[in-house]
């Protein structure tokens, strides 16, 4: 396509013999707008007018009052200005050298007896100078000048290419809760803290070799020569930002992939990174975190879970346990239902516990497929129960926060109930209490239209976050269930004791059943019956079981 499709570009031609200028004038006249000076004092003033509307200068060297050189080392002085790009008009040769290396980009031989080869040459630099000046401005990131995510991993390479070999440490840097900033001090000091941030990492890391970049938001990447002090030169910078931004809780964290495997690609580098400065996400007492053999092992490890997860689910590898429920408020303790638990029998791993993969499922949007796959596995059980004794222990599943953002996550529900013929009654429905955080209005809503449908809900985990009396206060529910690690230790601590009477008081007065997990010896057990707990699981009963094992349960208490 033609330069001048669109709008036509101005050239300043600057020569002190008119016809000269006339020359060159009726040569690109046709395509382009033209301005004159007589002499490099007229020039600057007209560059000075223009600034960078001008696309190109044609310069003669040898003029009165300025001569070219001193109009290009004017230009090479002024930041935006030695961004116009010059071609100097010249007889002699040795003034090429000279006039290209004080920032000229091309010379044009006089006399000018070939216009095609002169407007090729005019074409050709207009065009490469406003392509490296689009080139310029994705090079960069607008709000803090260092590097933009793409350009970085370019000039990482070229180190990798040019210094084959060095010690180099990749580096991953994260403010921790960086929309708090933005919401509490508001956006203008948020691209401060950015900023200042930039500044301290170019402060320390700027003069060695390496080069530094916002990937996004405040997310920075960092590949620098090898060093040990990581941990002091973010010390150093944290305590300089709190100091000058005046946000005392201003909590930055690093990961550190040191002394890099050069056999490693660039970008899975920076995964290493990155690795190890999420495996510190929520920590506000440790700043940095170094990617090792162990967390390589762990992630090699979590990789080779989210890659079988698929083929896993397709053969059948996810068992379904139940652990027992207990109503204790009568004279013996009564079984009264169980909890689906789901456990992976890997080929290779063994055995795996729901903590092993389902927070991994979790981080990966992958958790619905398997709660999808326990409740069918649930609902057949409960079907092959009701048809061998006419009825069916209620048995509890679980329900993450991306399974109440599904729009089909209702239909699905009832369409597992309808297609192994139980109902919704046969089903609790556990929720956790984070699944409300955030997101109150939706999920009163999904809970009231679940137990329209006849299904019973149950707040899991209950006492493990911030919003438990707003959620005792809006939320329709069917039962409480107590966060584990508030029965841990009420055998032993006052304030552990008074906090679970607390919850059970609460829930009496709302009339809803109380339940205890993780309930494991005795004494927990005669404690929370004297609190008057509605319903106890945990391992002091029994453990999770197979199936087959809860139906022999079944008829022993038959």
């Amino acid at each position: 396509m033609d330069d001048n499709a669109f709008f036509r570009r101005t050239v300043l031609i600057v020569d002190d013999e008119p016809i000269n200028r006339e020359i060159l004038g009726t040569m690109i006249g046709g395509d382009y707008e033209i301005l004159y000076a007589g002499d490099g004092a007229e020039a600057m003033r007209m560059i000075g007018d223009y600034g960078m509307t001008l696309s190109l200068i044609l310069l003669d060297l040898l003029m009165p009052v300025m001569d070219g050189y001193q109009v290009l080392q004017k230009l090479g002085e002024d930041e935006t200005l030695k961004h116009i790009p010059v071609i100097v008009l010249t007889s002699e040769k040795s003034a090429e050298v000279r006039s290209l290396a004080m920032g000229a980009v091309d010379f044009i031989p006089k006399p000018y007896d070939m216009p095609e080869i002169i407007m090729a040459r005019v074409r050709r630099i207009i065009q490469l100078a406003e392509n490296a000046a689009i080139i310029k401005s994705m090079e960069n990131d607008e709000l803090t000048g260092l590097y933009s995510g793409k350009f970085f991993f370019e000039y990482a390479n070229r180190i990798e290419q040019y210094d084959a070999g060095r010690a180099m440490d990749a580096i991953a840097i994260n403010i921790s809760n960086f929309h708090l900033i933005n919401d509490l001090y508001g956006r203008a000091t948020g691209d401060e803290v950015l900023r200042s941030l930039a500044d301290n990492l170019m402060t320390e890391f700027g003069s060695g070799i390496g080069v530094v970049c916002r990937e996004t938001a405040d997310h920075f990447f960092l590949y620098v020569g090898h060093r040990d002090d990581h941990a002091q030169v973010l010390e150093r910078i944290i305590t300089r930002m709190r100091r000058t931004e005046g946000i005392k809780n201003l909590h930055i964290r690093m990961g550190v992939y040191p002394n890099v495997d050069h056999d490693v690609p660039m970008e899975a580098r920076f995964v290493r990174a990155r690795h190890a400065c999420n495996a510190i996400c929520g920590n506000l007492v440790q700043n940095m975190a170094v990617y090792d053999e162990e967390m390589h092992r762990k992630e090699i490890f979590s990789q080779r879970l989210i890659e079988d997860f698929e083929d896993a689910l397709s053969q059948g590898q996810f068992v379904v346990h139940y652990q027992p429920k207990y109503s204790i408020l009568g004279e013996k303790p009564e079984l009264v239902g169980a909890e689906a638990l789901v456990r992976w029998q890997h080929p290779e791993f063994g055995l795996l516990a729901p903590g092993a993969f389902v927070p991994l499922l979790e981080t990966y949007s992958l958790i619905s497929k398997l709660d999808r796959y326990v409740w069918n596995k649930a609902a057949g059980h409960m079907r092959e129960w009701k048809d061998r004794w006419g009825s069916c222990l209620p048995i509890s599943v679980n329900v993450s926060r991306i399974d109440m953002h599904d729009a089909d996550f209702k239909d699905s529900l009832l369409a597992i109930v309808r297609d192994n013929g139980i109902t919704p009654q046969d089903c609790v429905l556990e929720i956790t209490e984070s699944a409300y955080a955030g997101y109150a209005a939706h999920l009163v809503e999904i809970v009231t239209e679940l137990r329209q449908q006849g299904f019973r809900v149950e707040m899991d985990d209950f006492g493990s976050g911030y919003s438990s009396l707003n959620m005792l206060a809006e939320l329709p529910l069917d039962g409480i269930k107590m966060d584990m690690r508030l029965i841990s230790s009420i055998t032993t601590s006052d304030k552990a004791r008074q906090v679970v009477k607390l919850v059970i008081g609460m829930a009496k007065l709302l009339e809803l059943p109380i339940i205890a997990e993780g309930v494991e010896d005795k004494a927990q057990y005669d404690l929370l019956k004297h609190l008057d707990c509605d319903v106890i699981q945990g391992f002091y009963f029994a453990k999770p079981m197979p199936p087959e094992e809860l139906v022999k349960l079944l008829h022993k208490g038959e």
